[in-house]
């Protein structure tokens, strides 16, 4: 289960963020942004990430996944479109090729709340893919 490395690899970036902040005893909550094409499901990743929180300064911390919906647009025609589960990527319009992914792929940390409520100022954090 990929999900179980995704998690630990947000608990990293969080601890360092959390170390660079100096004092932060305790997270309170983490935001992913989780694309519907990005291959990971939002349950497991939750119950991986709360097992992995155990015994870090993130134990006890709510992770919120936001669902980033798959869109794509047509080159020849400029049309846009959902592509749904699964990906419908070809253009529902003209049945055109060259269609350009716009978004679903997303897998990042948008936000970090800590126990004192501050959040870091920081711009989101891409996950690394598994090797």
């Amino acid at each position: 289960m990929h999900e179980m490395s995704i998690a630990l690899a947000v608990i990293g970036q969080v601890e360092e963020a959390a170390e660079r902040a100096g004092g932060v005893t305790a997270v309170r909550s983490v935001r992913l942004q989780v694309g519907e094409l990005a291959g990971v499901v939002p349950d497991a990743l939750s119950f991986c990430f709360e097992l992995a929180c155990a015994g870090t300064v993130l134990e006890g911390a709510e992770l919120v996944t936001d669902t980033v919906p798959g869109r794509a647009r047509c080159a020849p025609c400029a049309h846009e479109w959902s592509v749904g589960m699964p990906p419908l990527l070809s253009c529902p319009r003209c049945d055109g090729g060259g269609t350009d992914l716009l978004s679903g792929r997303e897998l990042q940390i948008v936000g970090v709340q800590w126990e004192d409520g501050s959040t870091p100022a920081s711009t989101p954090e891409p996950i690394p893919e598994e090797r």
